[in-house]
Formats: C-alpha cells, structure tokens, sequence
C-alpha cells in the first residue's frame, strides 16, 4: 500500500528526530517560553471561577452578603475577561511559532531541492515534491504548534485540577478519575487508527497531486487528448480521489465516536459526582457550594485526561510530517561546492576534457517514497555502464567545436558535463585551466549559457523570461538582444508585445520562435562560454538562416560546444568532433573530416541527401547505415 512505501510505519520518535526537531524550534525558544507562561497563567484563571462559585453558594448566599457577591460577581467577570486576553495572546505567539516553522522548513526543503543535481529529478514525481512542501510541511507545523502545543496545555490543566479538587474533597476526585480506563483503552485503538489513515491519506494526496501536475501542464493535456486517453486517466483519478474521500468518512467517524464517547464519559462521572456529592451534602458532610464547584472540576479532567490517553499516538502521527520532511532534507546531493571553492570572475572561454569518463549515476540515497519505483531500482546494473570513456578534447578560448555523432553516441551528455549538471566519473573537466569541481558552481554556470532542443520558459511575459538570464537588464537591451536573435519582430505584434504572457512551457509561441527567445536569453546573459543543443532544430530554412548568422556575430571572441545536425553549423566550426559510442572517433575540419572518408563522410553524407530532399526537419533525423543521424 501507498503507505508502507512512505518507510515511517513502526517508527518510534527517535532521539535523532527529536533533536532535528528541536533545532528548527531553537530560533522560536523565546516565544516558546512566552507560550508556556501564557498557557500556564491561562489554566490557573480556568480554575478560579468553579472556586469563586463556591464563595458564592457557601459565603454570600448563605448569609446575604450583597457586597461579597457584587465583589465576587466582579472577580468572575475579571477572570473570564483575562483567561480570553490570555487565550489571544497564546494564539499569536503559537501561530507567530507554527508560521515560522513553515517558513523555515518550506525554505530550507525548496533551497535544498532545487540545488539537487539533474538525476534526481529524472527520478522523482513533481507533484510529490509539491507535496512535501505544502501538506508535509503544514503537518509538521501542526504537530509542534498544534499537538505539542495542546499536550502541554492539557498537562497543566490536568495538574491544575487535580490539585483543586483533592484540596477540596479527595473522595470525589478518586471517584472522577477511576472511571477514565473505560474509556482510555478505546481512546488509544481510535488514535491508532487515525494515525495509520493519516499516513495513507498523506500518500494518496501526493499522488493526486503528482497526477494534477503532470496532467494539467499544456504538454500533459495534449498527450492525453492525442491519445483519447480521458476516461482512463478520469477513472485512475476517481480511484485514487475515492479512497481519500473514504479516509475522509473514517477519520470523521473516529473523530465523531471518540467525541461522543469523551461527552458520554463526561456526563457520567459528573453524574455521579453530582449524586454521591448529593448525598453527602445530604449528610453535612459537604457543602453545596463545594459541590457545585466538584462537578465543574469534573468536566475539566475528562478532555485532558482522555487526550492525555493518547498523546503519544498524537505526537507520532504528528510527527509523520517532520520525518517525511527529513526524508527529502537527508537526500544527498552528491554536486556541491567544495569547501575552498574558488570563483571565476573574468573567464576566458578555455575548456578542456582531460580523459573524461562518465556513467550515470544510480538511484542510491532518493527516496522510494519520492516516485523511485523499487523495481527500477533493483533493476540497476552493479556497475553502471559508462556513456563516455577516455574523451581528450582541447578548446581554446574563442573556437567553435561542433559534436556530432549517431543518436545515443553520448553528444548530449558530453556538453552536460561542462556547467556540472552532472559530475564526470573519471578524469577531468577543466575551464580557464581549472578542474570546474574546483569552482562554485553559481561562478562556472555564470559564465555559460546554454541554448536547448527543446528551451524551457516559464508561464510568464515575454520581458520576465528574457530578463531570467539577467534580472537587471534595460528594456533597451531585451529589444537588442531579441534583434539580434531575430525574434523582435514576432515580439512587436504580439497583443502586449514584451509584456505578453507566453503560456506554460512557452506554448502560446512556435517550436522556431521558442527556439529563438532562447538564443535571445542566452545573448543576453552574455556569457563567455556557448552550449548550443540542437539549438536550431526547430527553425527552417529561412529562419535558420538569420538566427545563423546573429550566432555567428554573437559567438564571435566566444567559446562555443555545439551539439547540431545542421550543415551550415557544421561546415562554419573550427573543429567537429565525431562521437561513436561514448568515444572520440575521429576530430578535424570539415573538409579533413571528408577527405577522411570515416564515420563523419557516412553522417555528413546521410545529411547532405536529407537537406537536399527537404526531410531535415525540426524533429527528423536521417538513417545512415541503420544509425540515426544527431
């Protein structure tokens, strides 16, 4: 089930958790104690009126003291008026407490997760991590502001009334509490329950979301109309959604039976201290004003005592959402800086690969819980396969190298290494010289800017994702950078121009006018090394013409890696690197590369009849000997 995957099922509350816990807690220990004293203050005013009842009923009333009773009258008002200020100022320190957790956890999970390399992404469900940082990190915010906050409440009045009514009569007191096992067994099996649906319901929710995410997204709705896929996907939907509406009925029904059972509880042990109390005030043994006040005492033992009951079983389902939170807190992510990191602030475009070689890295530390599918994982080879092996490439400062190779040949993989998406497994990658697991990241990455096959822009204008590569860019140059990328044009006659929404995903522009807002981000940036991925895959001829020759201008003094199967990118390089299996297998000029008659001759003539015919379309490729061409 959805819940024994989350691995929490029969965990105690470790000393390590409790530690974690309390170190997200340690900025709040102010407010915390501020919380303590308020409640604690707010208890004992909970117990002076059953008290000043009694003066009623035993002092004024009994011998007619008007005064006694208008001062009384006014002691009750006074502390009902501060036991309400009290209860207001618990509210904002707990909620001042609860907020900043979530503040604090939602945070440190968002910086954490989006630091994660590429892998764990390919690996884990979007709508799952949606769902750690929203009803996760609610729930650990609960479990501290909410169930921590009510066990040290029920704690102090529980004393608190114990103490008060054994100072005023011991008998009844033992008669009130000795009747709580009836209930307290029932109690506990209820708070089971609830936990183990709560777990279950967590889950179900992080798949539904996980759907709406992959669903509702512009690429995920057209999959599905394309594939007539709605009543399957409305069905699966309707599974998951009624089994949350079933948990839903459970936990209101055991939410409803052990209310009603705290109520009948209640009303039979006040019942019988009114009537045993009765009959002793029958006797004289007690007054009637202590019996008042005995009777009220009562109804305030039963809810903490009964929750009391529970309050472990409370804590642990609470704190479910701390230990799901530390699930994806405790991932590890194997790219970061290294301690004495250095910076690249004047990068001169030199890269290097120095016997390079590289395997992707398994699934090892990610979280089942996250979307890792076990079976994919046991399915991983002990040895992973390497996907380049022995690659020696020098680029000095300024060159154009273009990758090419079969489809599979590791072109893609090969520039991922340079802005450390992912981190080589032997050998070396070095820029200006220096081995980039050298440098910080946020300094490499500064100085690179990539251009993809398939560009990613965010459900935003126009000008906000031009303006991602460089926040603090001139309306004047977006416009000369989208010039240059010959993508203004388009921009101009779009309903608010700079200031138009382009969709998810970028969806309300072309495959070619996607591409080339692209290339304008990447100019803007203006970056010292160039990735280009099939960057002009998506553009025809003519389109592919201009923004060829923006590139040409704008590479110019620039390093740039060029992943592409268009002639006129190939042709134009200072150097082509022919790729074959995760090797360098031949490297030259365009036309030593020819003469050569090797690999590249078959790639370049396979291209040459495709253009030539017209085929070389944004998403086609050629065969040449049984071999897609990149």
């Amino acid at each position: 089930m959805a819940a024994d995957r989350s691995g929490l099922r029969g965990k105690s509350l470790t000393a390590d958790t409790r530690r974690r816990v309390w170190g997200f807690a340690r900025p709040y220990r102010a407010s915390i104690t501020a919380f303590i004293l308020t409640t604690v203050a707010a208890t004992f005013l909970g117990l002076l009126p059953p008290l000043v009842i009694r003066e009623i009923f035993d002092s004024a009333i009994a011998t007619g003291d008007g005064g006694y009773l208008n001062v009384l009258f006014a002691v009750l008002i006074a502390s009902a008026l501060g036991e309400a200020l009290l209860s207001l100022v618990g509210r904002r320190l707990s909620s001042g407490i609860g907020e900043g957790l979530i503040f604090d956890l939602r945070l440190r999970l968002f910086d954490h997760v989006q630091r994660m390399p590429l892998a764990f992404f390919t690996r884990t469900q979007t709508g799952t991590l949606v769902s750690r940082l929203n009803n996760d990190v609610i729930g650990a915010q609960r479990a501290f502001t909410g169930t921590l906050g009510t066990v040290v409440a029920n704690i102090i009045t529980l004393v608190g009334t114990l103490i008060a009514m054994l100072l005023l009569e011991w008998r009844l007191t033992l008669l009130a509490v000795v009747i709580l096992p009836v209930f307290v067994l029932p109690a506990r099996r209820v708070g089971r329950g609830l936990q183990a649906i709560t777990r279950e319901g967590m889950n179900l929710n992080a798949s539904m979301n996980n759907t709406m995410t992959e669903r509702f997204n512009v690429a995920g709705a057209l999959l599905v109309k394309l594939f007539g896929r709605h009543d399957d996907e409305a069905a699966d939907f309707s599974d998951r959604a009624g089994r949350v509406r079933d948990i839903g009925v459970r936990s209101a029904m055991y939410s409803q039976i052990f209310l009603i059972a705290l109520t009948l509880v209640g009303a039979v042990g006040t019942a019988i201290v009114y009537w045993l109390g009765g009959h002793l005030a029958i006797d004289g043994s007690l007054s009637a004003g202590t019996l008042v006040a005995l009777g009220l005492y009562t109804v305030r033992i039963y809810v903490p005592l009964t929750s009391l009951s529970n309050a472990r079983v409370d804590v642990m389902s609470a704190f479910v959402s701390f230990e799901r939170v530390f699930e994806v807190l405790d991932t590890p992510n194997p790219i970061t800086d290294a301690p004495d990191a250095g910076e690249l602030p004047r990068p001169e475009g030199r890269v290097e690969f120095r016997d390079v070689h590289f395997a992707y890295p398994p699934a090892d530390g990610t979280p089942e819980s996250l979307g890792v599918a076990a079976a994919g994982a046991q399915s991983e080879p002990a040895d992973p396969v390497e996907v380049l092996s022995g690659i020696d490439l020098a680029m000095p400062p300024g060159w154009m190298v273009a990758v090419v190779g079969p489809s599979g040949s590791g072109k893609t993989t090969l520039v991922s290494l340079v802005p450390r998406l992912y981190d080589v497994t032997g050998g070396a990658v070095l820029v200006d010289g220096i081995d980039v697991r050298r440098l910080s990241q946020a300094s490499l990455r500064a100085a690179i800017g990539t251009v993809t096959q398939d560009p990613h822009l965010f459900h935003d204008t126009v000008a906000s994702n031009l303006r991602y590569a460089r926040p603090d860019a001139a309306d004047s140059e977006l416009v000369e950078a989208c010039r240059a990328a010959r993508i203004h044009d388009v921009i101009a006659v779009l309903p608010d121009g700079y200031d138009t929404l382009v969709g998810e995903r970028g969806y309300r522009l072309s495959g070619g006018e996607k591409q080339r807002l692209a290339i304008a981000r990447m100019l803007l940036k203006d970056p010292a090394i160039v990735i280009l991925d099939e960057a002009t895959s998506h553009l025809d001829t003519e389109n592919e013409a201009l923004v060829q020759e923006a590139l040409t201008e704008a590479l110019r003094g620039r390093t740039s890696l060029v992943v592409a199967h268009r002639l006129s990118t190939i042709v134009d390089a200072d150097v082509i690197v022919v790729l074959d299996e995760g090797r360098i297998v031949e490297t030259g000029t365009h036309e030593e590369l020819r003469q050569a008659g090797g690999l590249y001759a078959e790639l370049y003539e396979g291209l040459l009849r495709a253009e030539v015919a017209g085929t070389s379309g944004p998403a086609e490729t050629a065969e040449v000997a049984g071999q897609a061409v990149p």
